[in-house]
């Protein structure tokens, strides 16, 4: 007779969930749903369009974080229902599909554990990606292609919205640059953790000697701060050039200049748009991306200045991140956590999880040091 006995595992999990809910205020939760949703409903709501987009971004957010966690309680019921049967009716294929259920409520629950440790100022917010390609010819803008494919899969495994700000192709393969945005609930605190330099080292597809080629591409990750708008710039320290926005290989695809590139004078950062229908919603695109990197960069000097005086001035990440390798032994090898993958074919296709919730639980350790 079948005796399926999985009692002891779905304890531990409700043990953690438990824990996590209580992380999560689930409470807070509500009163801030029931808080949005009043002034999502107020007549002249639109009267405002930016506080408009504010406050129904915000309830969405809330609504999806409170589902998740309502989602994962409810399957636990289910799932006990599940083994229930399957033991009263003696069926192995129901018994199965527990398993197989409670393998999955498993990594659920601590995907959902690790999103508890991000607690930073702006973990909790959207992320704007930027990637661009390095050292290595064809090889670093196919490489930048396919970190960004990588993103935008990764992306569309957990179903979170992305918009692709900017695109610079390359004359050859693949792309000198690439920005977008992904809309979620602690997409920047979760997706930060691959900000770096990336390295590929694999038989070159663009060479005739079939020699190994190492190329290279860096990821910077910021998040999206409405606060930014709050940055004054002035005129005189921007230069704003305008240019048509491209395809690959440089086929042109509109008939107008809508595309346009900032260049904060004082600084030397570039903010290029060109993905929405206009100009002014291109330069409007790029002067938040703009703001909020010169907001984060004052931040990071004031913090600077802080550890200097204070006489403690320690190590940044680095540069080398990550390293993925195409030839010989299939590896793909964080060198800040020591998290590998024998599958970079799956990597490149999204599936992250493991590394970015080693590379979470690593800051978190970094930072408690």
């Amino acid at each position: 007779m079948l005796e399926l006995d999985l009692s002891a595992e779905i304890q531990a999990l409700r043990h953690t969930f438990g824990d996590i809910s209580e992380v999560v205020d689930v409470s807070y939760l509500r009163d801030e749903i029931a808080r949005l949703s009043e002034a999502a409903g107020a007549p002249d709501l639109w009267d405002d369009t930016e506080n408009a987009q504010k406050v129904t971004s915000a309830l969405s957010h809330r609504q999806s974080e409170l589902a998740r966690i309502t989602g994962i309680g409810s399957r636990l019921d289910d799932l006990e229902v599940l083994i229930g049967l399957a033991n009263e009716m003696g069926d192995e294929e129901s018994a199965q599909e527990a398993r197989t259920e409670l393998a999955a409520l498993t990594d659920v629950i601590n995907q959902l554990e690790v999103q508890t440790l991000l607690d930073g100022e702006y973990d909790e917010r959207s992320a704007i990606i930027t990637i661009r390609s390095g050292a290595g010819g064809d090889d670093a803008t196919d490489f930048a292609e396919m970190l960004m494919r990588m993103y935008l899969r990764w992306a569309e495994r957990h179903k979170y919205p992305v918009k692709v700000m900017d695109t610079s192709y390359a004359e050859g393969a693949g792309i000198k640059s690439a920005t977008f945005e992904i809309d979620a609930p602690y997409a920047f605190g979760t997706i930060s953790v691959e900000a770096g330099t990336h390295r590929l080292a694999r038989i070159s597809p663009f060479g005739s000697a079939d020699k190994r080629q190492t190329s290279f591409a860096a990821v910077e990750v910021i998040p999206l701060m409405e606060e930014a708008t709050e940055v004054d710039i002035p005129e005189n320290d921007i230069r704003v050039d305008v240019f048509r926005s491209s395809g690959p290989g440089g086929q042109s695809v509109n008939t107008t200049d809508s595309a346009v590139r900032l260049t904060h004078l004082p600084s030397g950062i570039v903010v290029s748009m060109q993905n929405e229908k206009s100009q002014i919603q291109n330069r409007a695109a790029a002067m938040r991306v703009l703001q909020t990197r010169l907001l984060l960069l004052q931040k990071e000097q004031e913090a600077a200045k802080k550890k200097e005086l204070a006489g403690t001035i320690t190590a940044s990440w680095g540069d080398q991140m990550r390293s993925y390798f195409l030839y010989g032994q299939q590896l793909v090898k964080d060198l800040r956590t020591g998290h590998e993958s024998g599958n970079p074919a799956n990597v490149f296709d999204g599936d992250l999880d493991g590394f970015i919730s080693a590379g979470i639980r690593w800051r978190k350790r970094k930072d408690e040091d």
